[in-house]
């Protein structure tokens, strides 16, 4: 899961931290339930379109009972299945982006603020190595638009000893996204010096991403992932993009794993 500012950090950290006692509880309750917690750094764009870096968390808490772990890709957002039908699954989605400011950009640009986004995902394994998802969520603050995500992972494992996924990605997003990081008002040209530009709703880039999960031991373990997506369409025509940032947009990150509870 991908976050860009300290404040998002703080975040998903408090919200993975209040998670931990029920979790707990429920292991001394159960001897069979498991837990795992992962958590490291993680290199990402500092916002969409930036050809600047922050650092976040690389972080995920899984259970389990008396089962390997359920994938989950390490660039999801943070959220976990509400309802589990066979294969199917859906449930809660939210995301950060940090802020950007005009001095952050390099020009004077209208600020976004701290973008909080909410919304939902479903996803479905259409065989025990392969898995589709689909995610929409909202700005609740910052730029208030719709972003959305389609992904698909094939997945190699041997148990929870370790696991290789890697899958395409699709990001996309509504008009009022694309303006708030990519648009340029009649206004803003006048001071920022690019040419006014307008762009619509649509495909944001594409991507792929590579993850690797394993096991050095009883409870310790190694998770690394890689990711790049390549700006296209409006966001890449954008002079923002082409003056100000860049199109290609890595992240990656690396971190330790803890797993407790259960006979295993």
């Amino acid at each position: 899961m991908t976050d860009h500012s300290k404040l998002s950090a703080l975040l998903v950290v408090a919200l993975a931290a209040l998670s931990i006692p029920a979790q707990a509880q429920d292991d001394a309750g159960n001897g069979e339930r498991r837990t795992r917690i992962i958590l490291g750094p993680q290199l990402s764009p500092s916002w969409p379109g930036a050809d600047k870096f922050s650092v976040g968390p690389y972080i995920d808490v899984s259970r389990t009972r008396d089962s390997e772990f359920e994938f989950e890709a390490p660039d999801e957002s943070f959220g976990s299945p509400l309802v589990h039908s066979g294969n199917f699954a859906f449930g809660p989605a939210f995301g950060f982006i940090g802020k950007r400011k005009a001095s952050d950009i390099g020009a004077d640009l209208p600020k976004v603020g701290l973008s909080v986004e909410a919304g939902g995902f479903a996803q479905m394994s259409l065989t025990p190595s392969l898995r589709v998802r689909v995610e929409g969520r909202k700005g609740l603050s910052g730029h208030k638009g719709w972003v959305g995500e389609v992904s698909a992972d094939y997945i190699a494992r041997q148990g929870d000893d370790w696991l290789f996924s890697i899958g395409p990605r699709v990001t996309l997003g509504d008009a009022k996204y694309h303006r708030a990081y990519f648009g340029v008002t009649p206004a803003a040209a006048l001071t920022s010096g690019l040419p006014a530009y307008d762009p619509g709703g649509g495909i944001q880039s594409a991507g792929v991403t590579a993850g690797y999960h394993r096991m050095l031991g009883k409870n310790w373990g190694l998770a690394v992932y890689g990711r790049y997506d390549r700006l296209v369409g409006d966001a890449a025509d954008s002079p923002v993009t082409r003056e100000l940032g860049s199109r290609g947009q890595p992240s990656g990150g690396i971190a330790l794993s803890y797993t407790f509870g259960g006979g295993r």
